[in-house]
């Protein structure tokens, strides 16, 4: 029996609606000639179904693309800080904090991410209960630019055979399961500020596997495996289905001992997925592994930078939270001589451009690593990361450019245009001017 589909539109504003023409939209892997409409008041991509037919109205305004590519806004889940502002960093007050916090988000829409999870390494528990109040997910404003989702804890409950940069002295185990990460985070923050967990299984008590995921996932937690020491059986039968920066801080496949990466890329369920963070910045995994995960598992794949604070600021010797020193160089970052990488200082662009080099994947397909997939990791499928009607209106209409890349040309958020390409260049043409006055 044919339904008539309700119209949901039926008391928005004509003026309201904007309708973005003339442009490539993906769909499936492929770019297609495309129509966007978006209500710029409740922030939405609508239906032409509900504006046209149902409710019979007409956009206020018509916005030429010129042929542009316009994409879902991109989902960083692993960053760690940018512009000299360090998510970790408790020793400015509130004010000054929030301050900072604000900076970034206004800066960061310019790399085309719109939404992000703010990571916080290891620390005592002193650290987490000040920041993460600042941390939850954003107010839905497009005047505040990037918004939170929820903040990334990648500690302090990590192996410390594979700490990397995280201090050794800082990790616990969590003994006591749940209670343990209630304690260190506090019972408000994690349930209602924190969104990632990133822990080492192994150190988990075996009564809390497989139970202590689901109960989380219950909360809208992702638990997420890194830093770890964990064997592939030990992950596959964890029911933890997210990994940290696959192939960093974890086992490498042995032809006996597949490891974490074995149980990712091997055990792949359609009805069961299991995500994963990679670093595309040539600099952490090699490129043959990047596209060898991708090809085992595509639809778990999600780009992350795990970008320090760092990011935006000239090469150079800065002093790490902990005292030591660390060296910048381009993207790079690695404690001072040494090889030891200290995370990363590149774009989520530039990873996609990267992957796509690394993997020979066209626009549509590989965008999925940056939108779609951590949105449907983060259980926001249909919310974020797609060009489906009810979706948030958060878009990035890109350029191709002649060897194939793509830049950001315009960055949408709630339906809002918050940021453009030609509105920068024409600032800087602006202060040349005036200096030469």
């Amino acid at each position: 029996m044919a339904t008539t589909r309700p119209s949901r539109t039926h008391s928005i504003p004509t003026d309201t609606i904007l309708r973005l023409a003339n442009c490539l939209v993906p769909v499936d892997n492929c770019l297609v000639p495309g129509t966007l409409l978006i209500n710029s008041t409740t922030g939405l991509i609508i239906s032409p179904q509900d504006v046209f037919y149902d409710s019979k109205l007409q956009p206020s305004s018509i916005i030429d693309l010129g042929g542009k590519v316009v994409v879902p806004g991109f989902i960083d889940v692993q960053i760690n800080g940018a512009y000299g502002f360090d998510f970790s960093n408790a020793s400015k007050s509130d004010d000054e904090y929030a301050t900072g916090l604000k900076e970034v988000n206004r800066q960061f829409v310019s790399t085309g991410v719109t939404s992000y999870c703010p990571t916080i390494t290891s620390q005592k528990d002193e650290v987490y209960h000040k920041v993460l109040p600042h941390l939850g997910p954003s107010l839905r404003s497009p005047t505040l630019g990037s918004s939170s989702l929820g903040a990334h804890v990648e500690g302090p409950f990590l192996n410390p055979e594979r700490n990397g940069i995280h201090p050794p002295h800082i990790l616990q185990k969590p003994s006591e399961g749940l209670k343990s990460l209630e304690t260190v985070y506090g019972q408000e923050n994690l349930y209602s500020n924190v969104k990632v967990i990133t822990l080492a299984p192994e150190l988990l008590p075996p009564s809390s596997l497989p139970s202590l995921p689901a109960v989380l996932a219950s909360k809208n937690i992702i638990l997420s495996a890194g830093h770890s020491t964990a064997t592939f059986s030990q992950l596959v039968n964890s029911n933890i289905s997210m990994v940290t920066h696959l192939f960093n801080a974890m086992h490498q496949p042995h032809q006996r001992e597949p490891g974490i990466p074995g149980a990712v890329l091997a055990e792949v369920s359609v009805s069961k997925p299991r995500f994963f963070g990679i670093i595309a910045d040539g600099v952490h995994v090699h490129p043959a592994n990047i596209k060898w995960a991708y090809h085992s598992n595509p639809s778990g794949l999600c780009l992350v930078t795990d970008a320090m604070s760092l990011l935006g600021l000239p090469d150079g010797e800065y002093v790490w939270g902990n005292g030591e020193s660390i060296q910048k160089t381009g993207g790079v970052l690695t404690l001072k001589g040494t090889t030891k990488i200290a995370g990363s200082c590149v774009t989520l662009l530039e990873c996609l451009n990267n992957f796509m080099r690394f993997t020979n994947t066209g626009i549509a397909e590989a965008v999925k690593t940056v939108t779609k997939t951590p949105a449907r990791m983060l259980g926001l499928e249909g919310v974020k990361g797609c060009l489906e009607p009810g979706a948030d209106a958060d878009l990035c209409v890109l350029e191709v450019n002649g060897d194939g890349s793509v830049g950001v040309e315009e960055v949408w958020k709630f339906g809002v245009k918050v940021w453009e390409k030609s509105g920068m260049r024409r600032r800087r043409e602006g202060v040349m001017e005036l200096s030469r006055l």
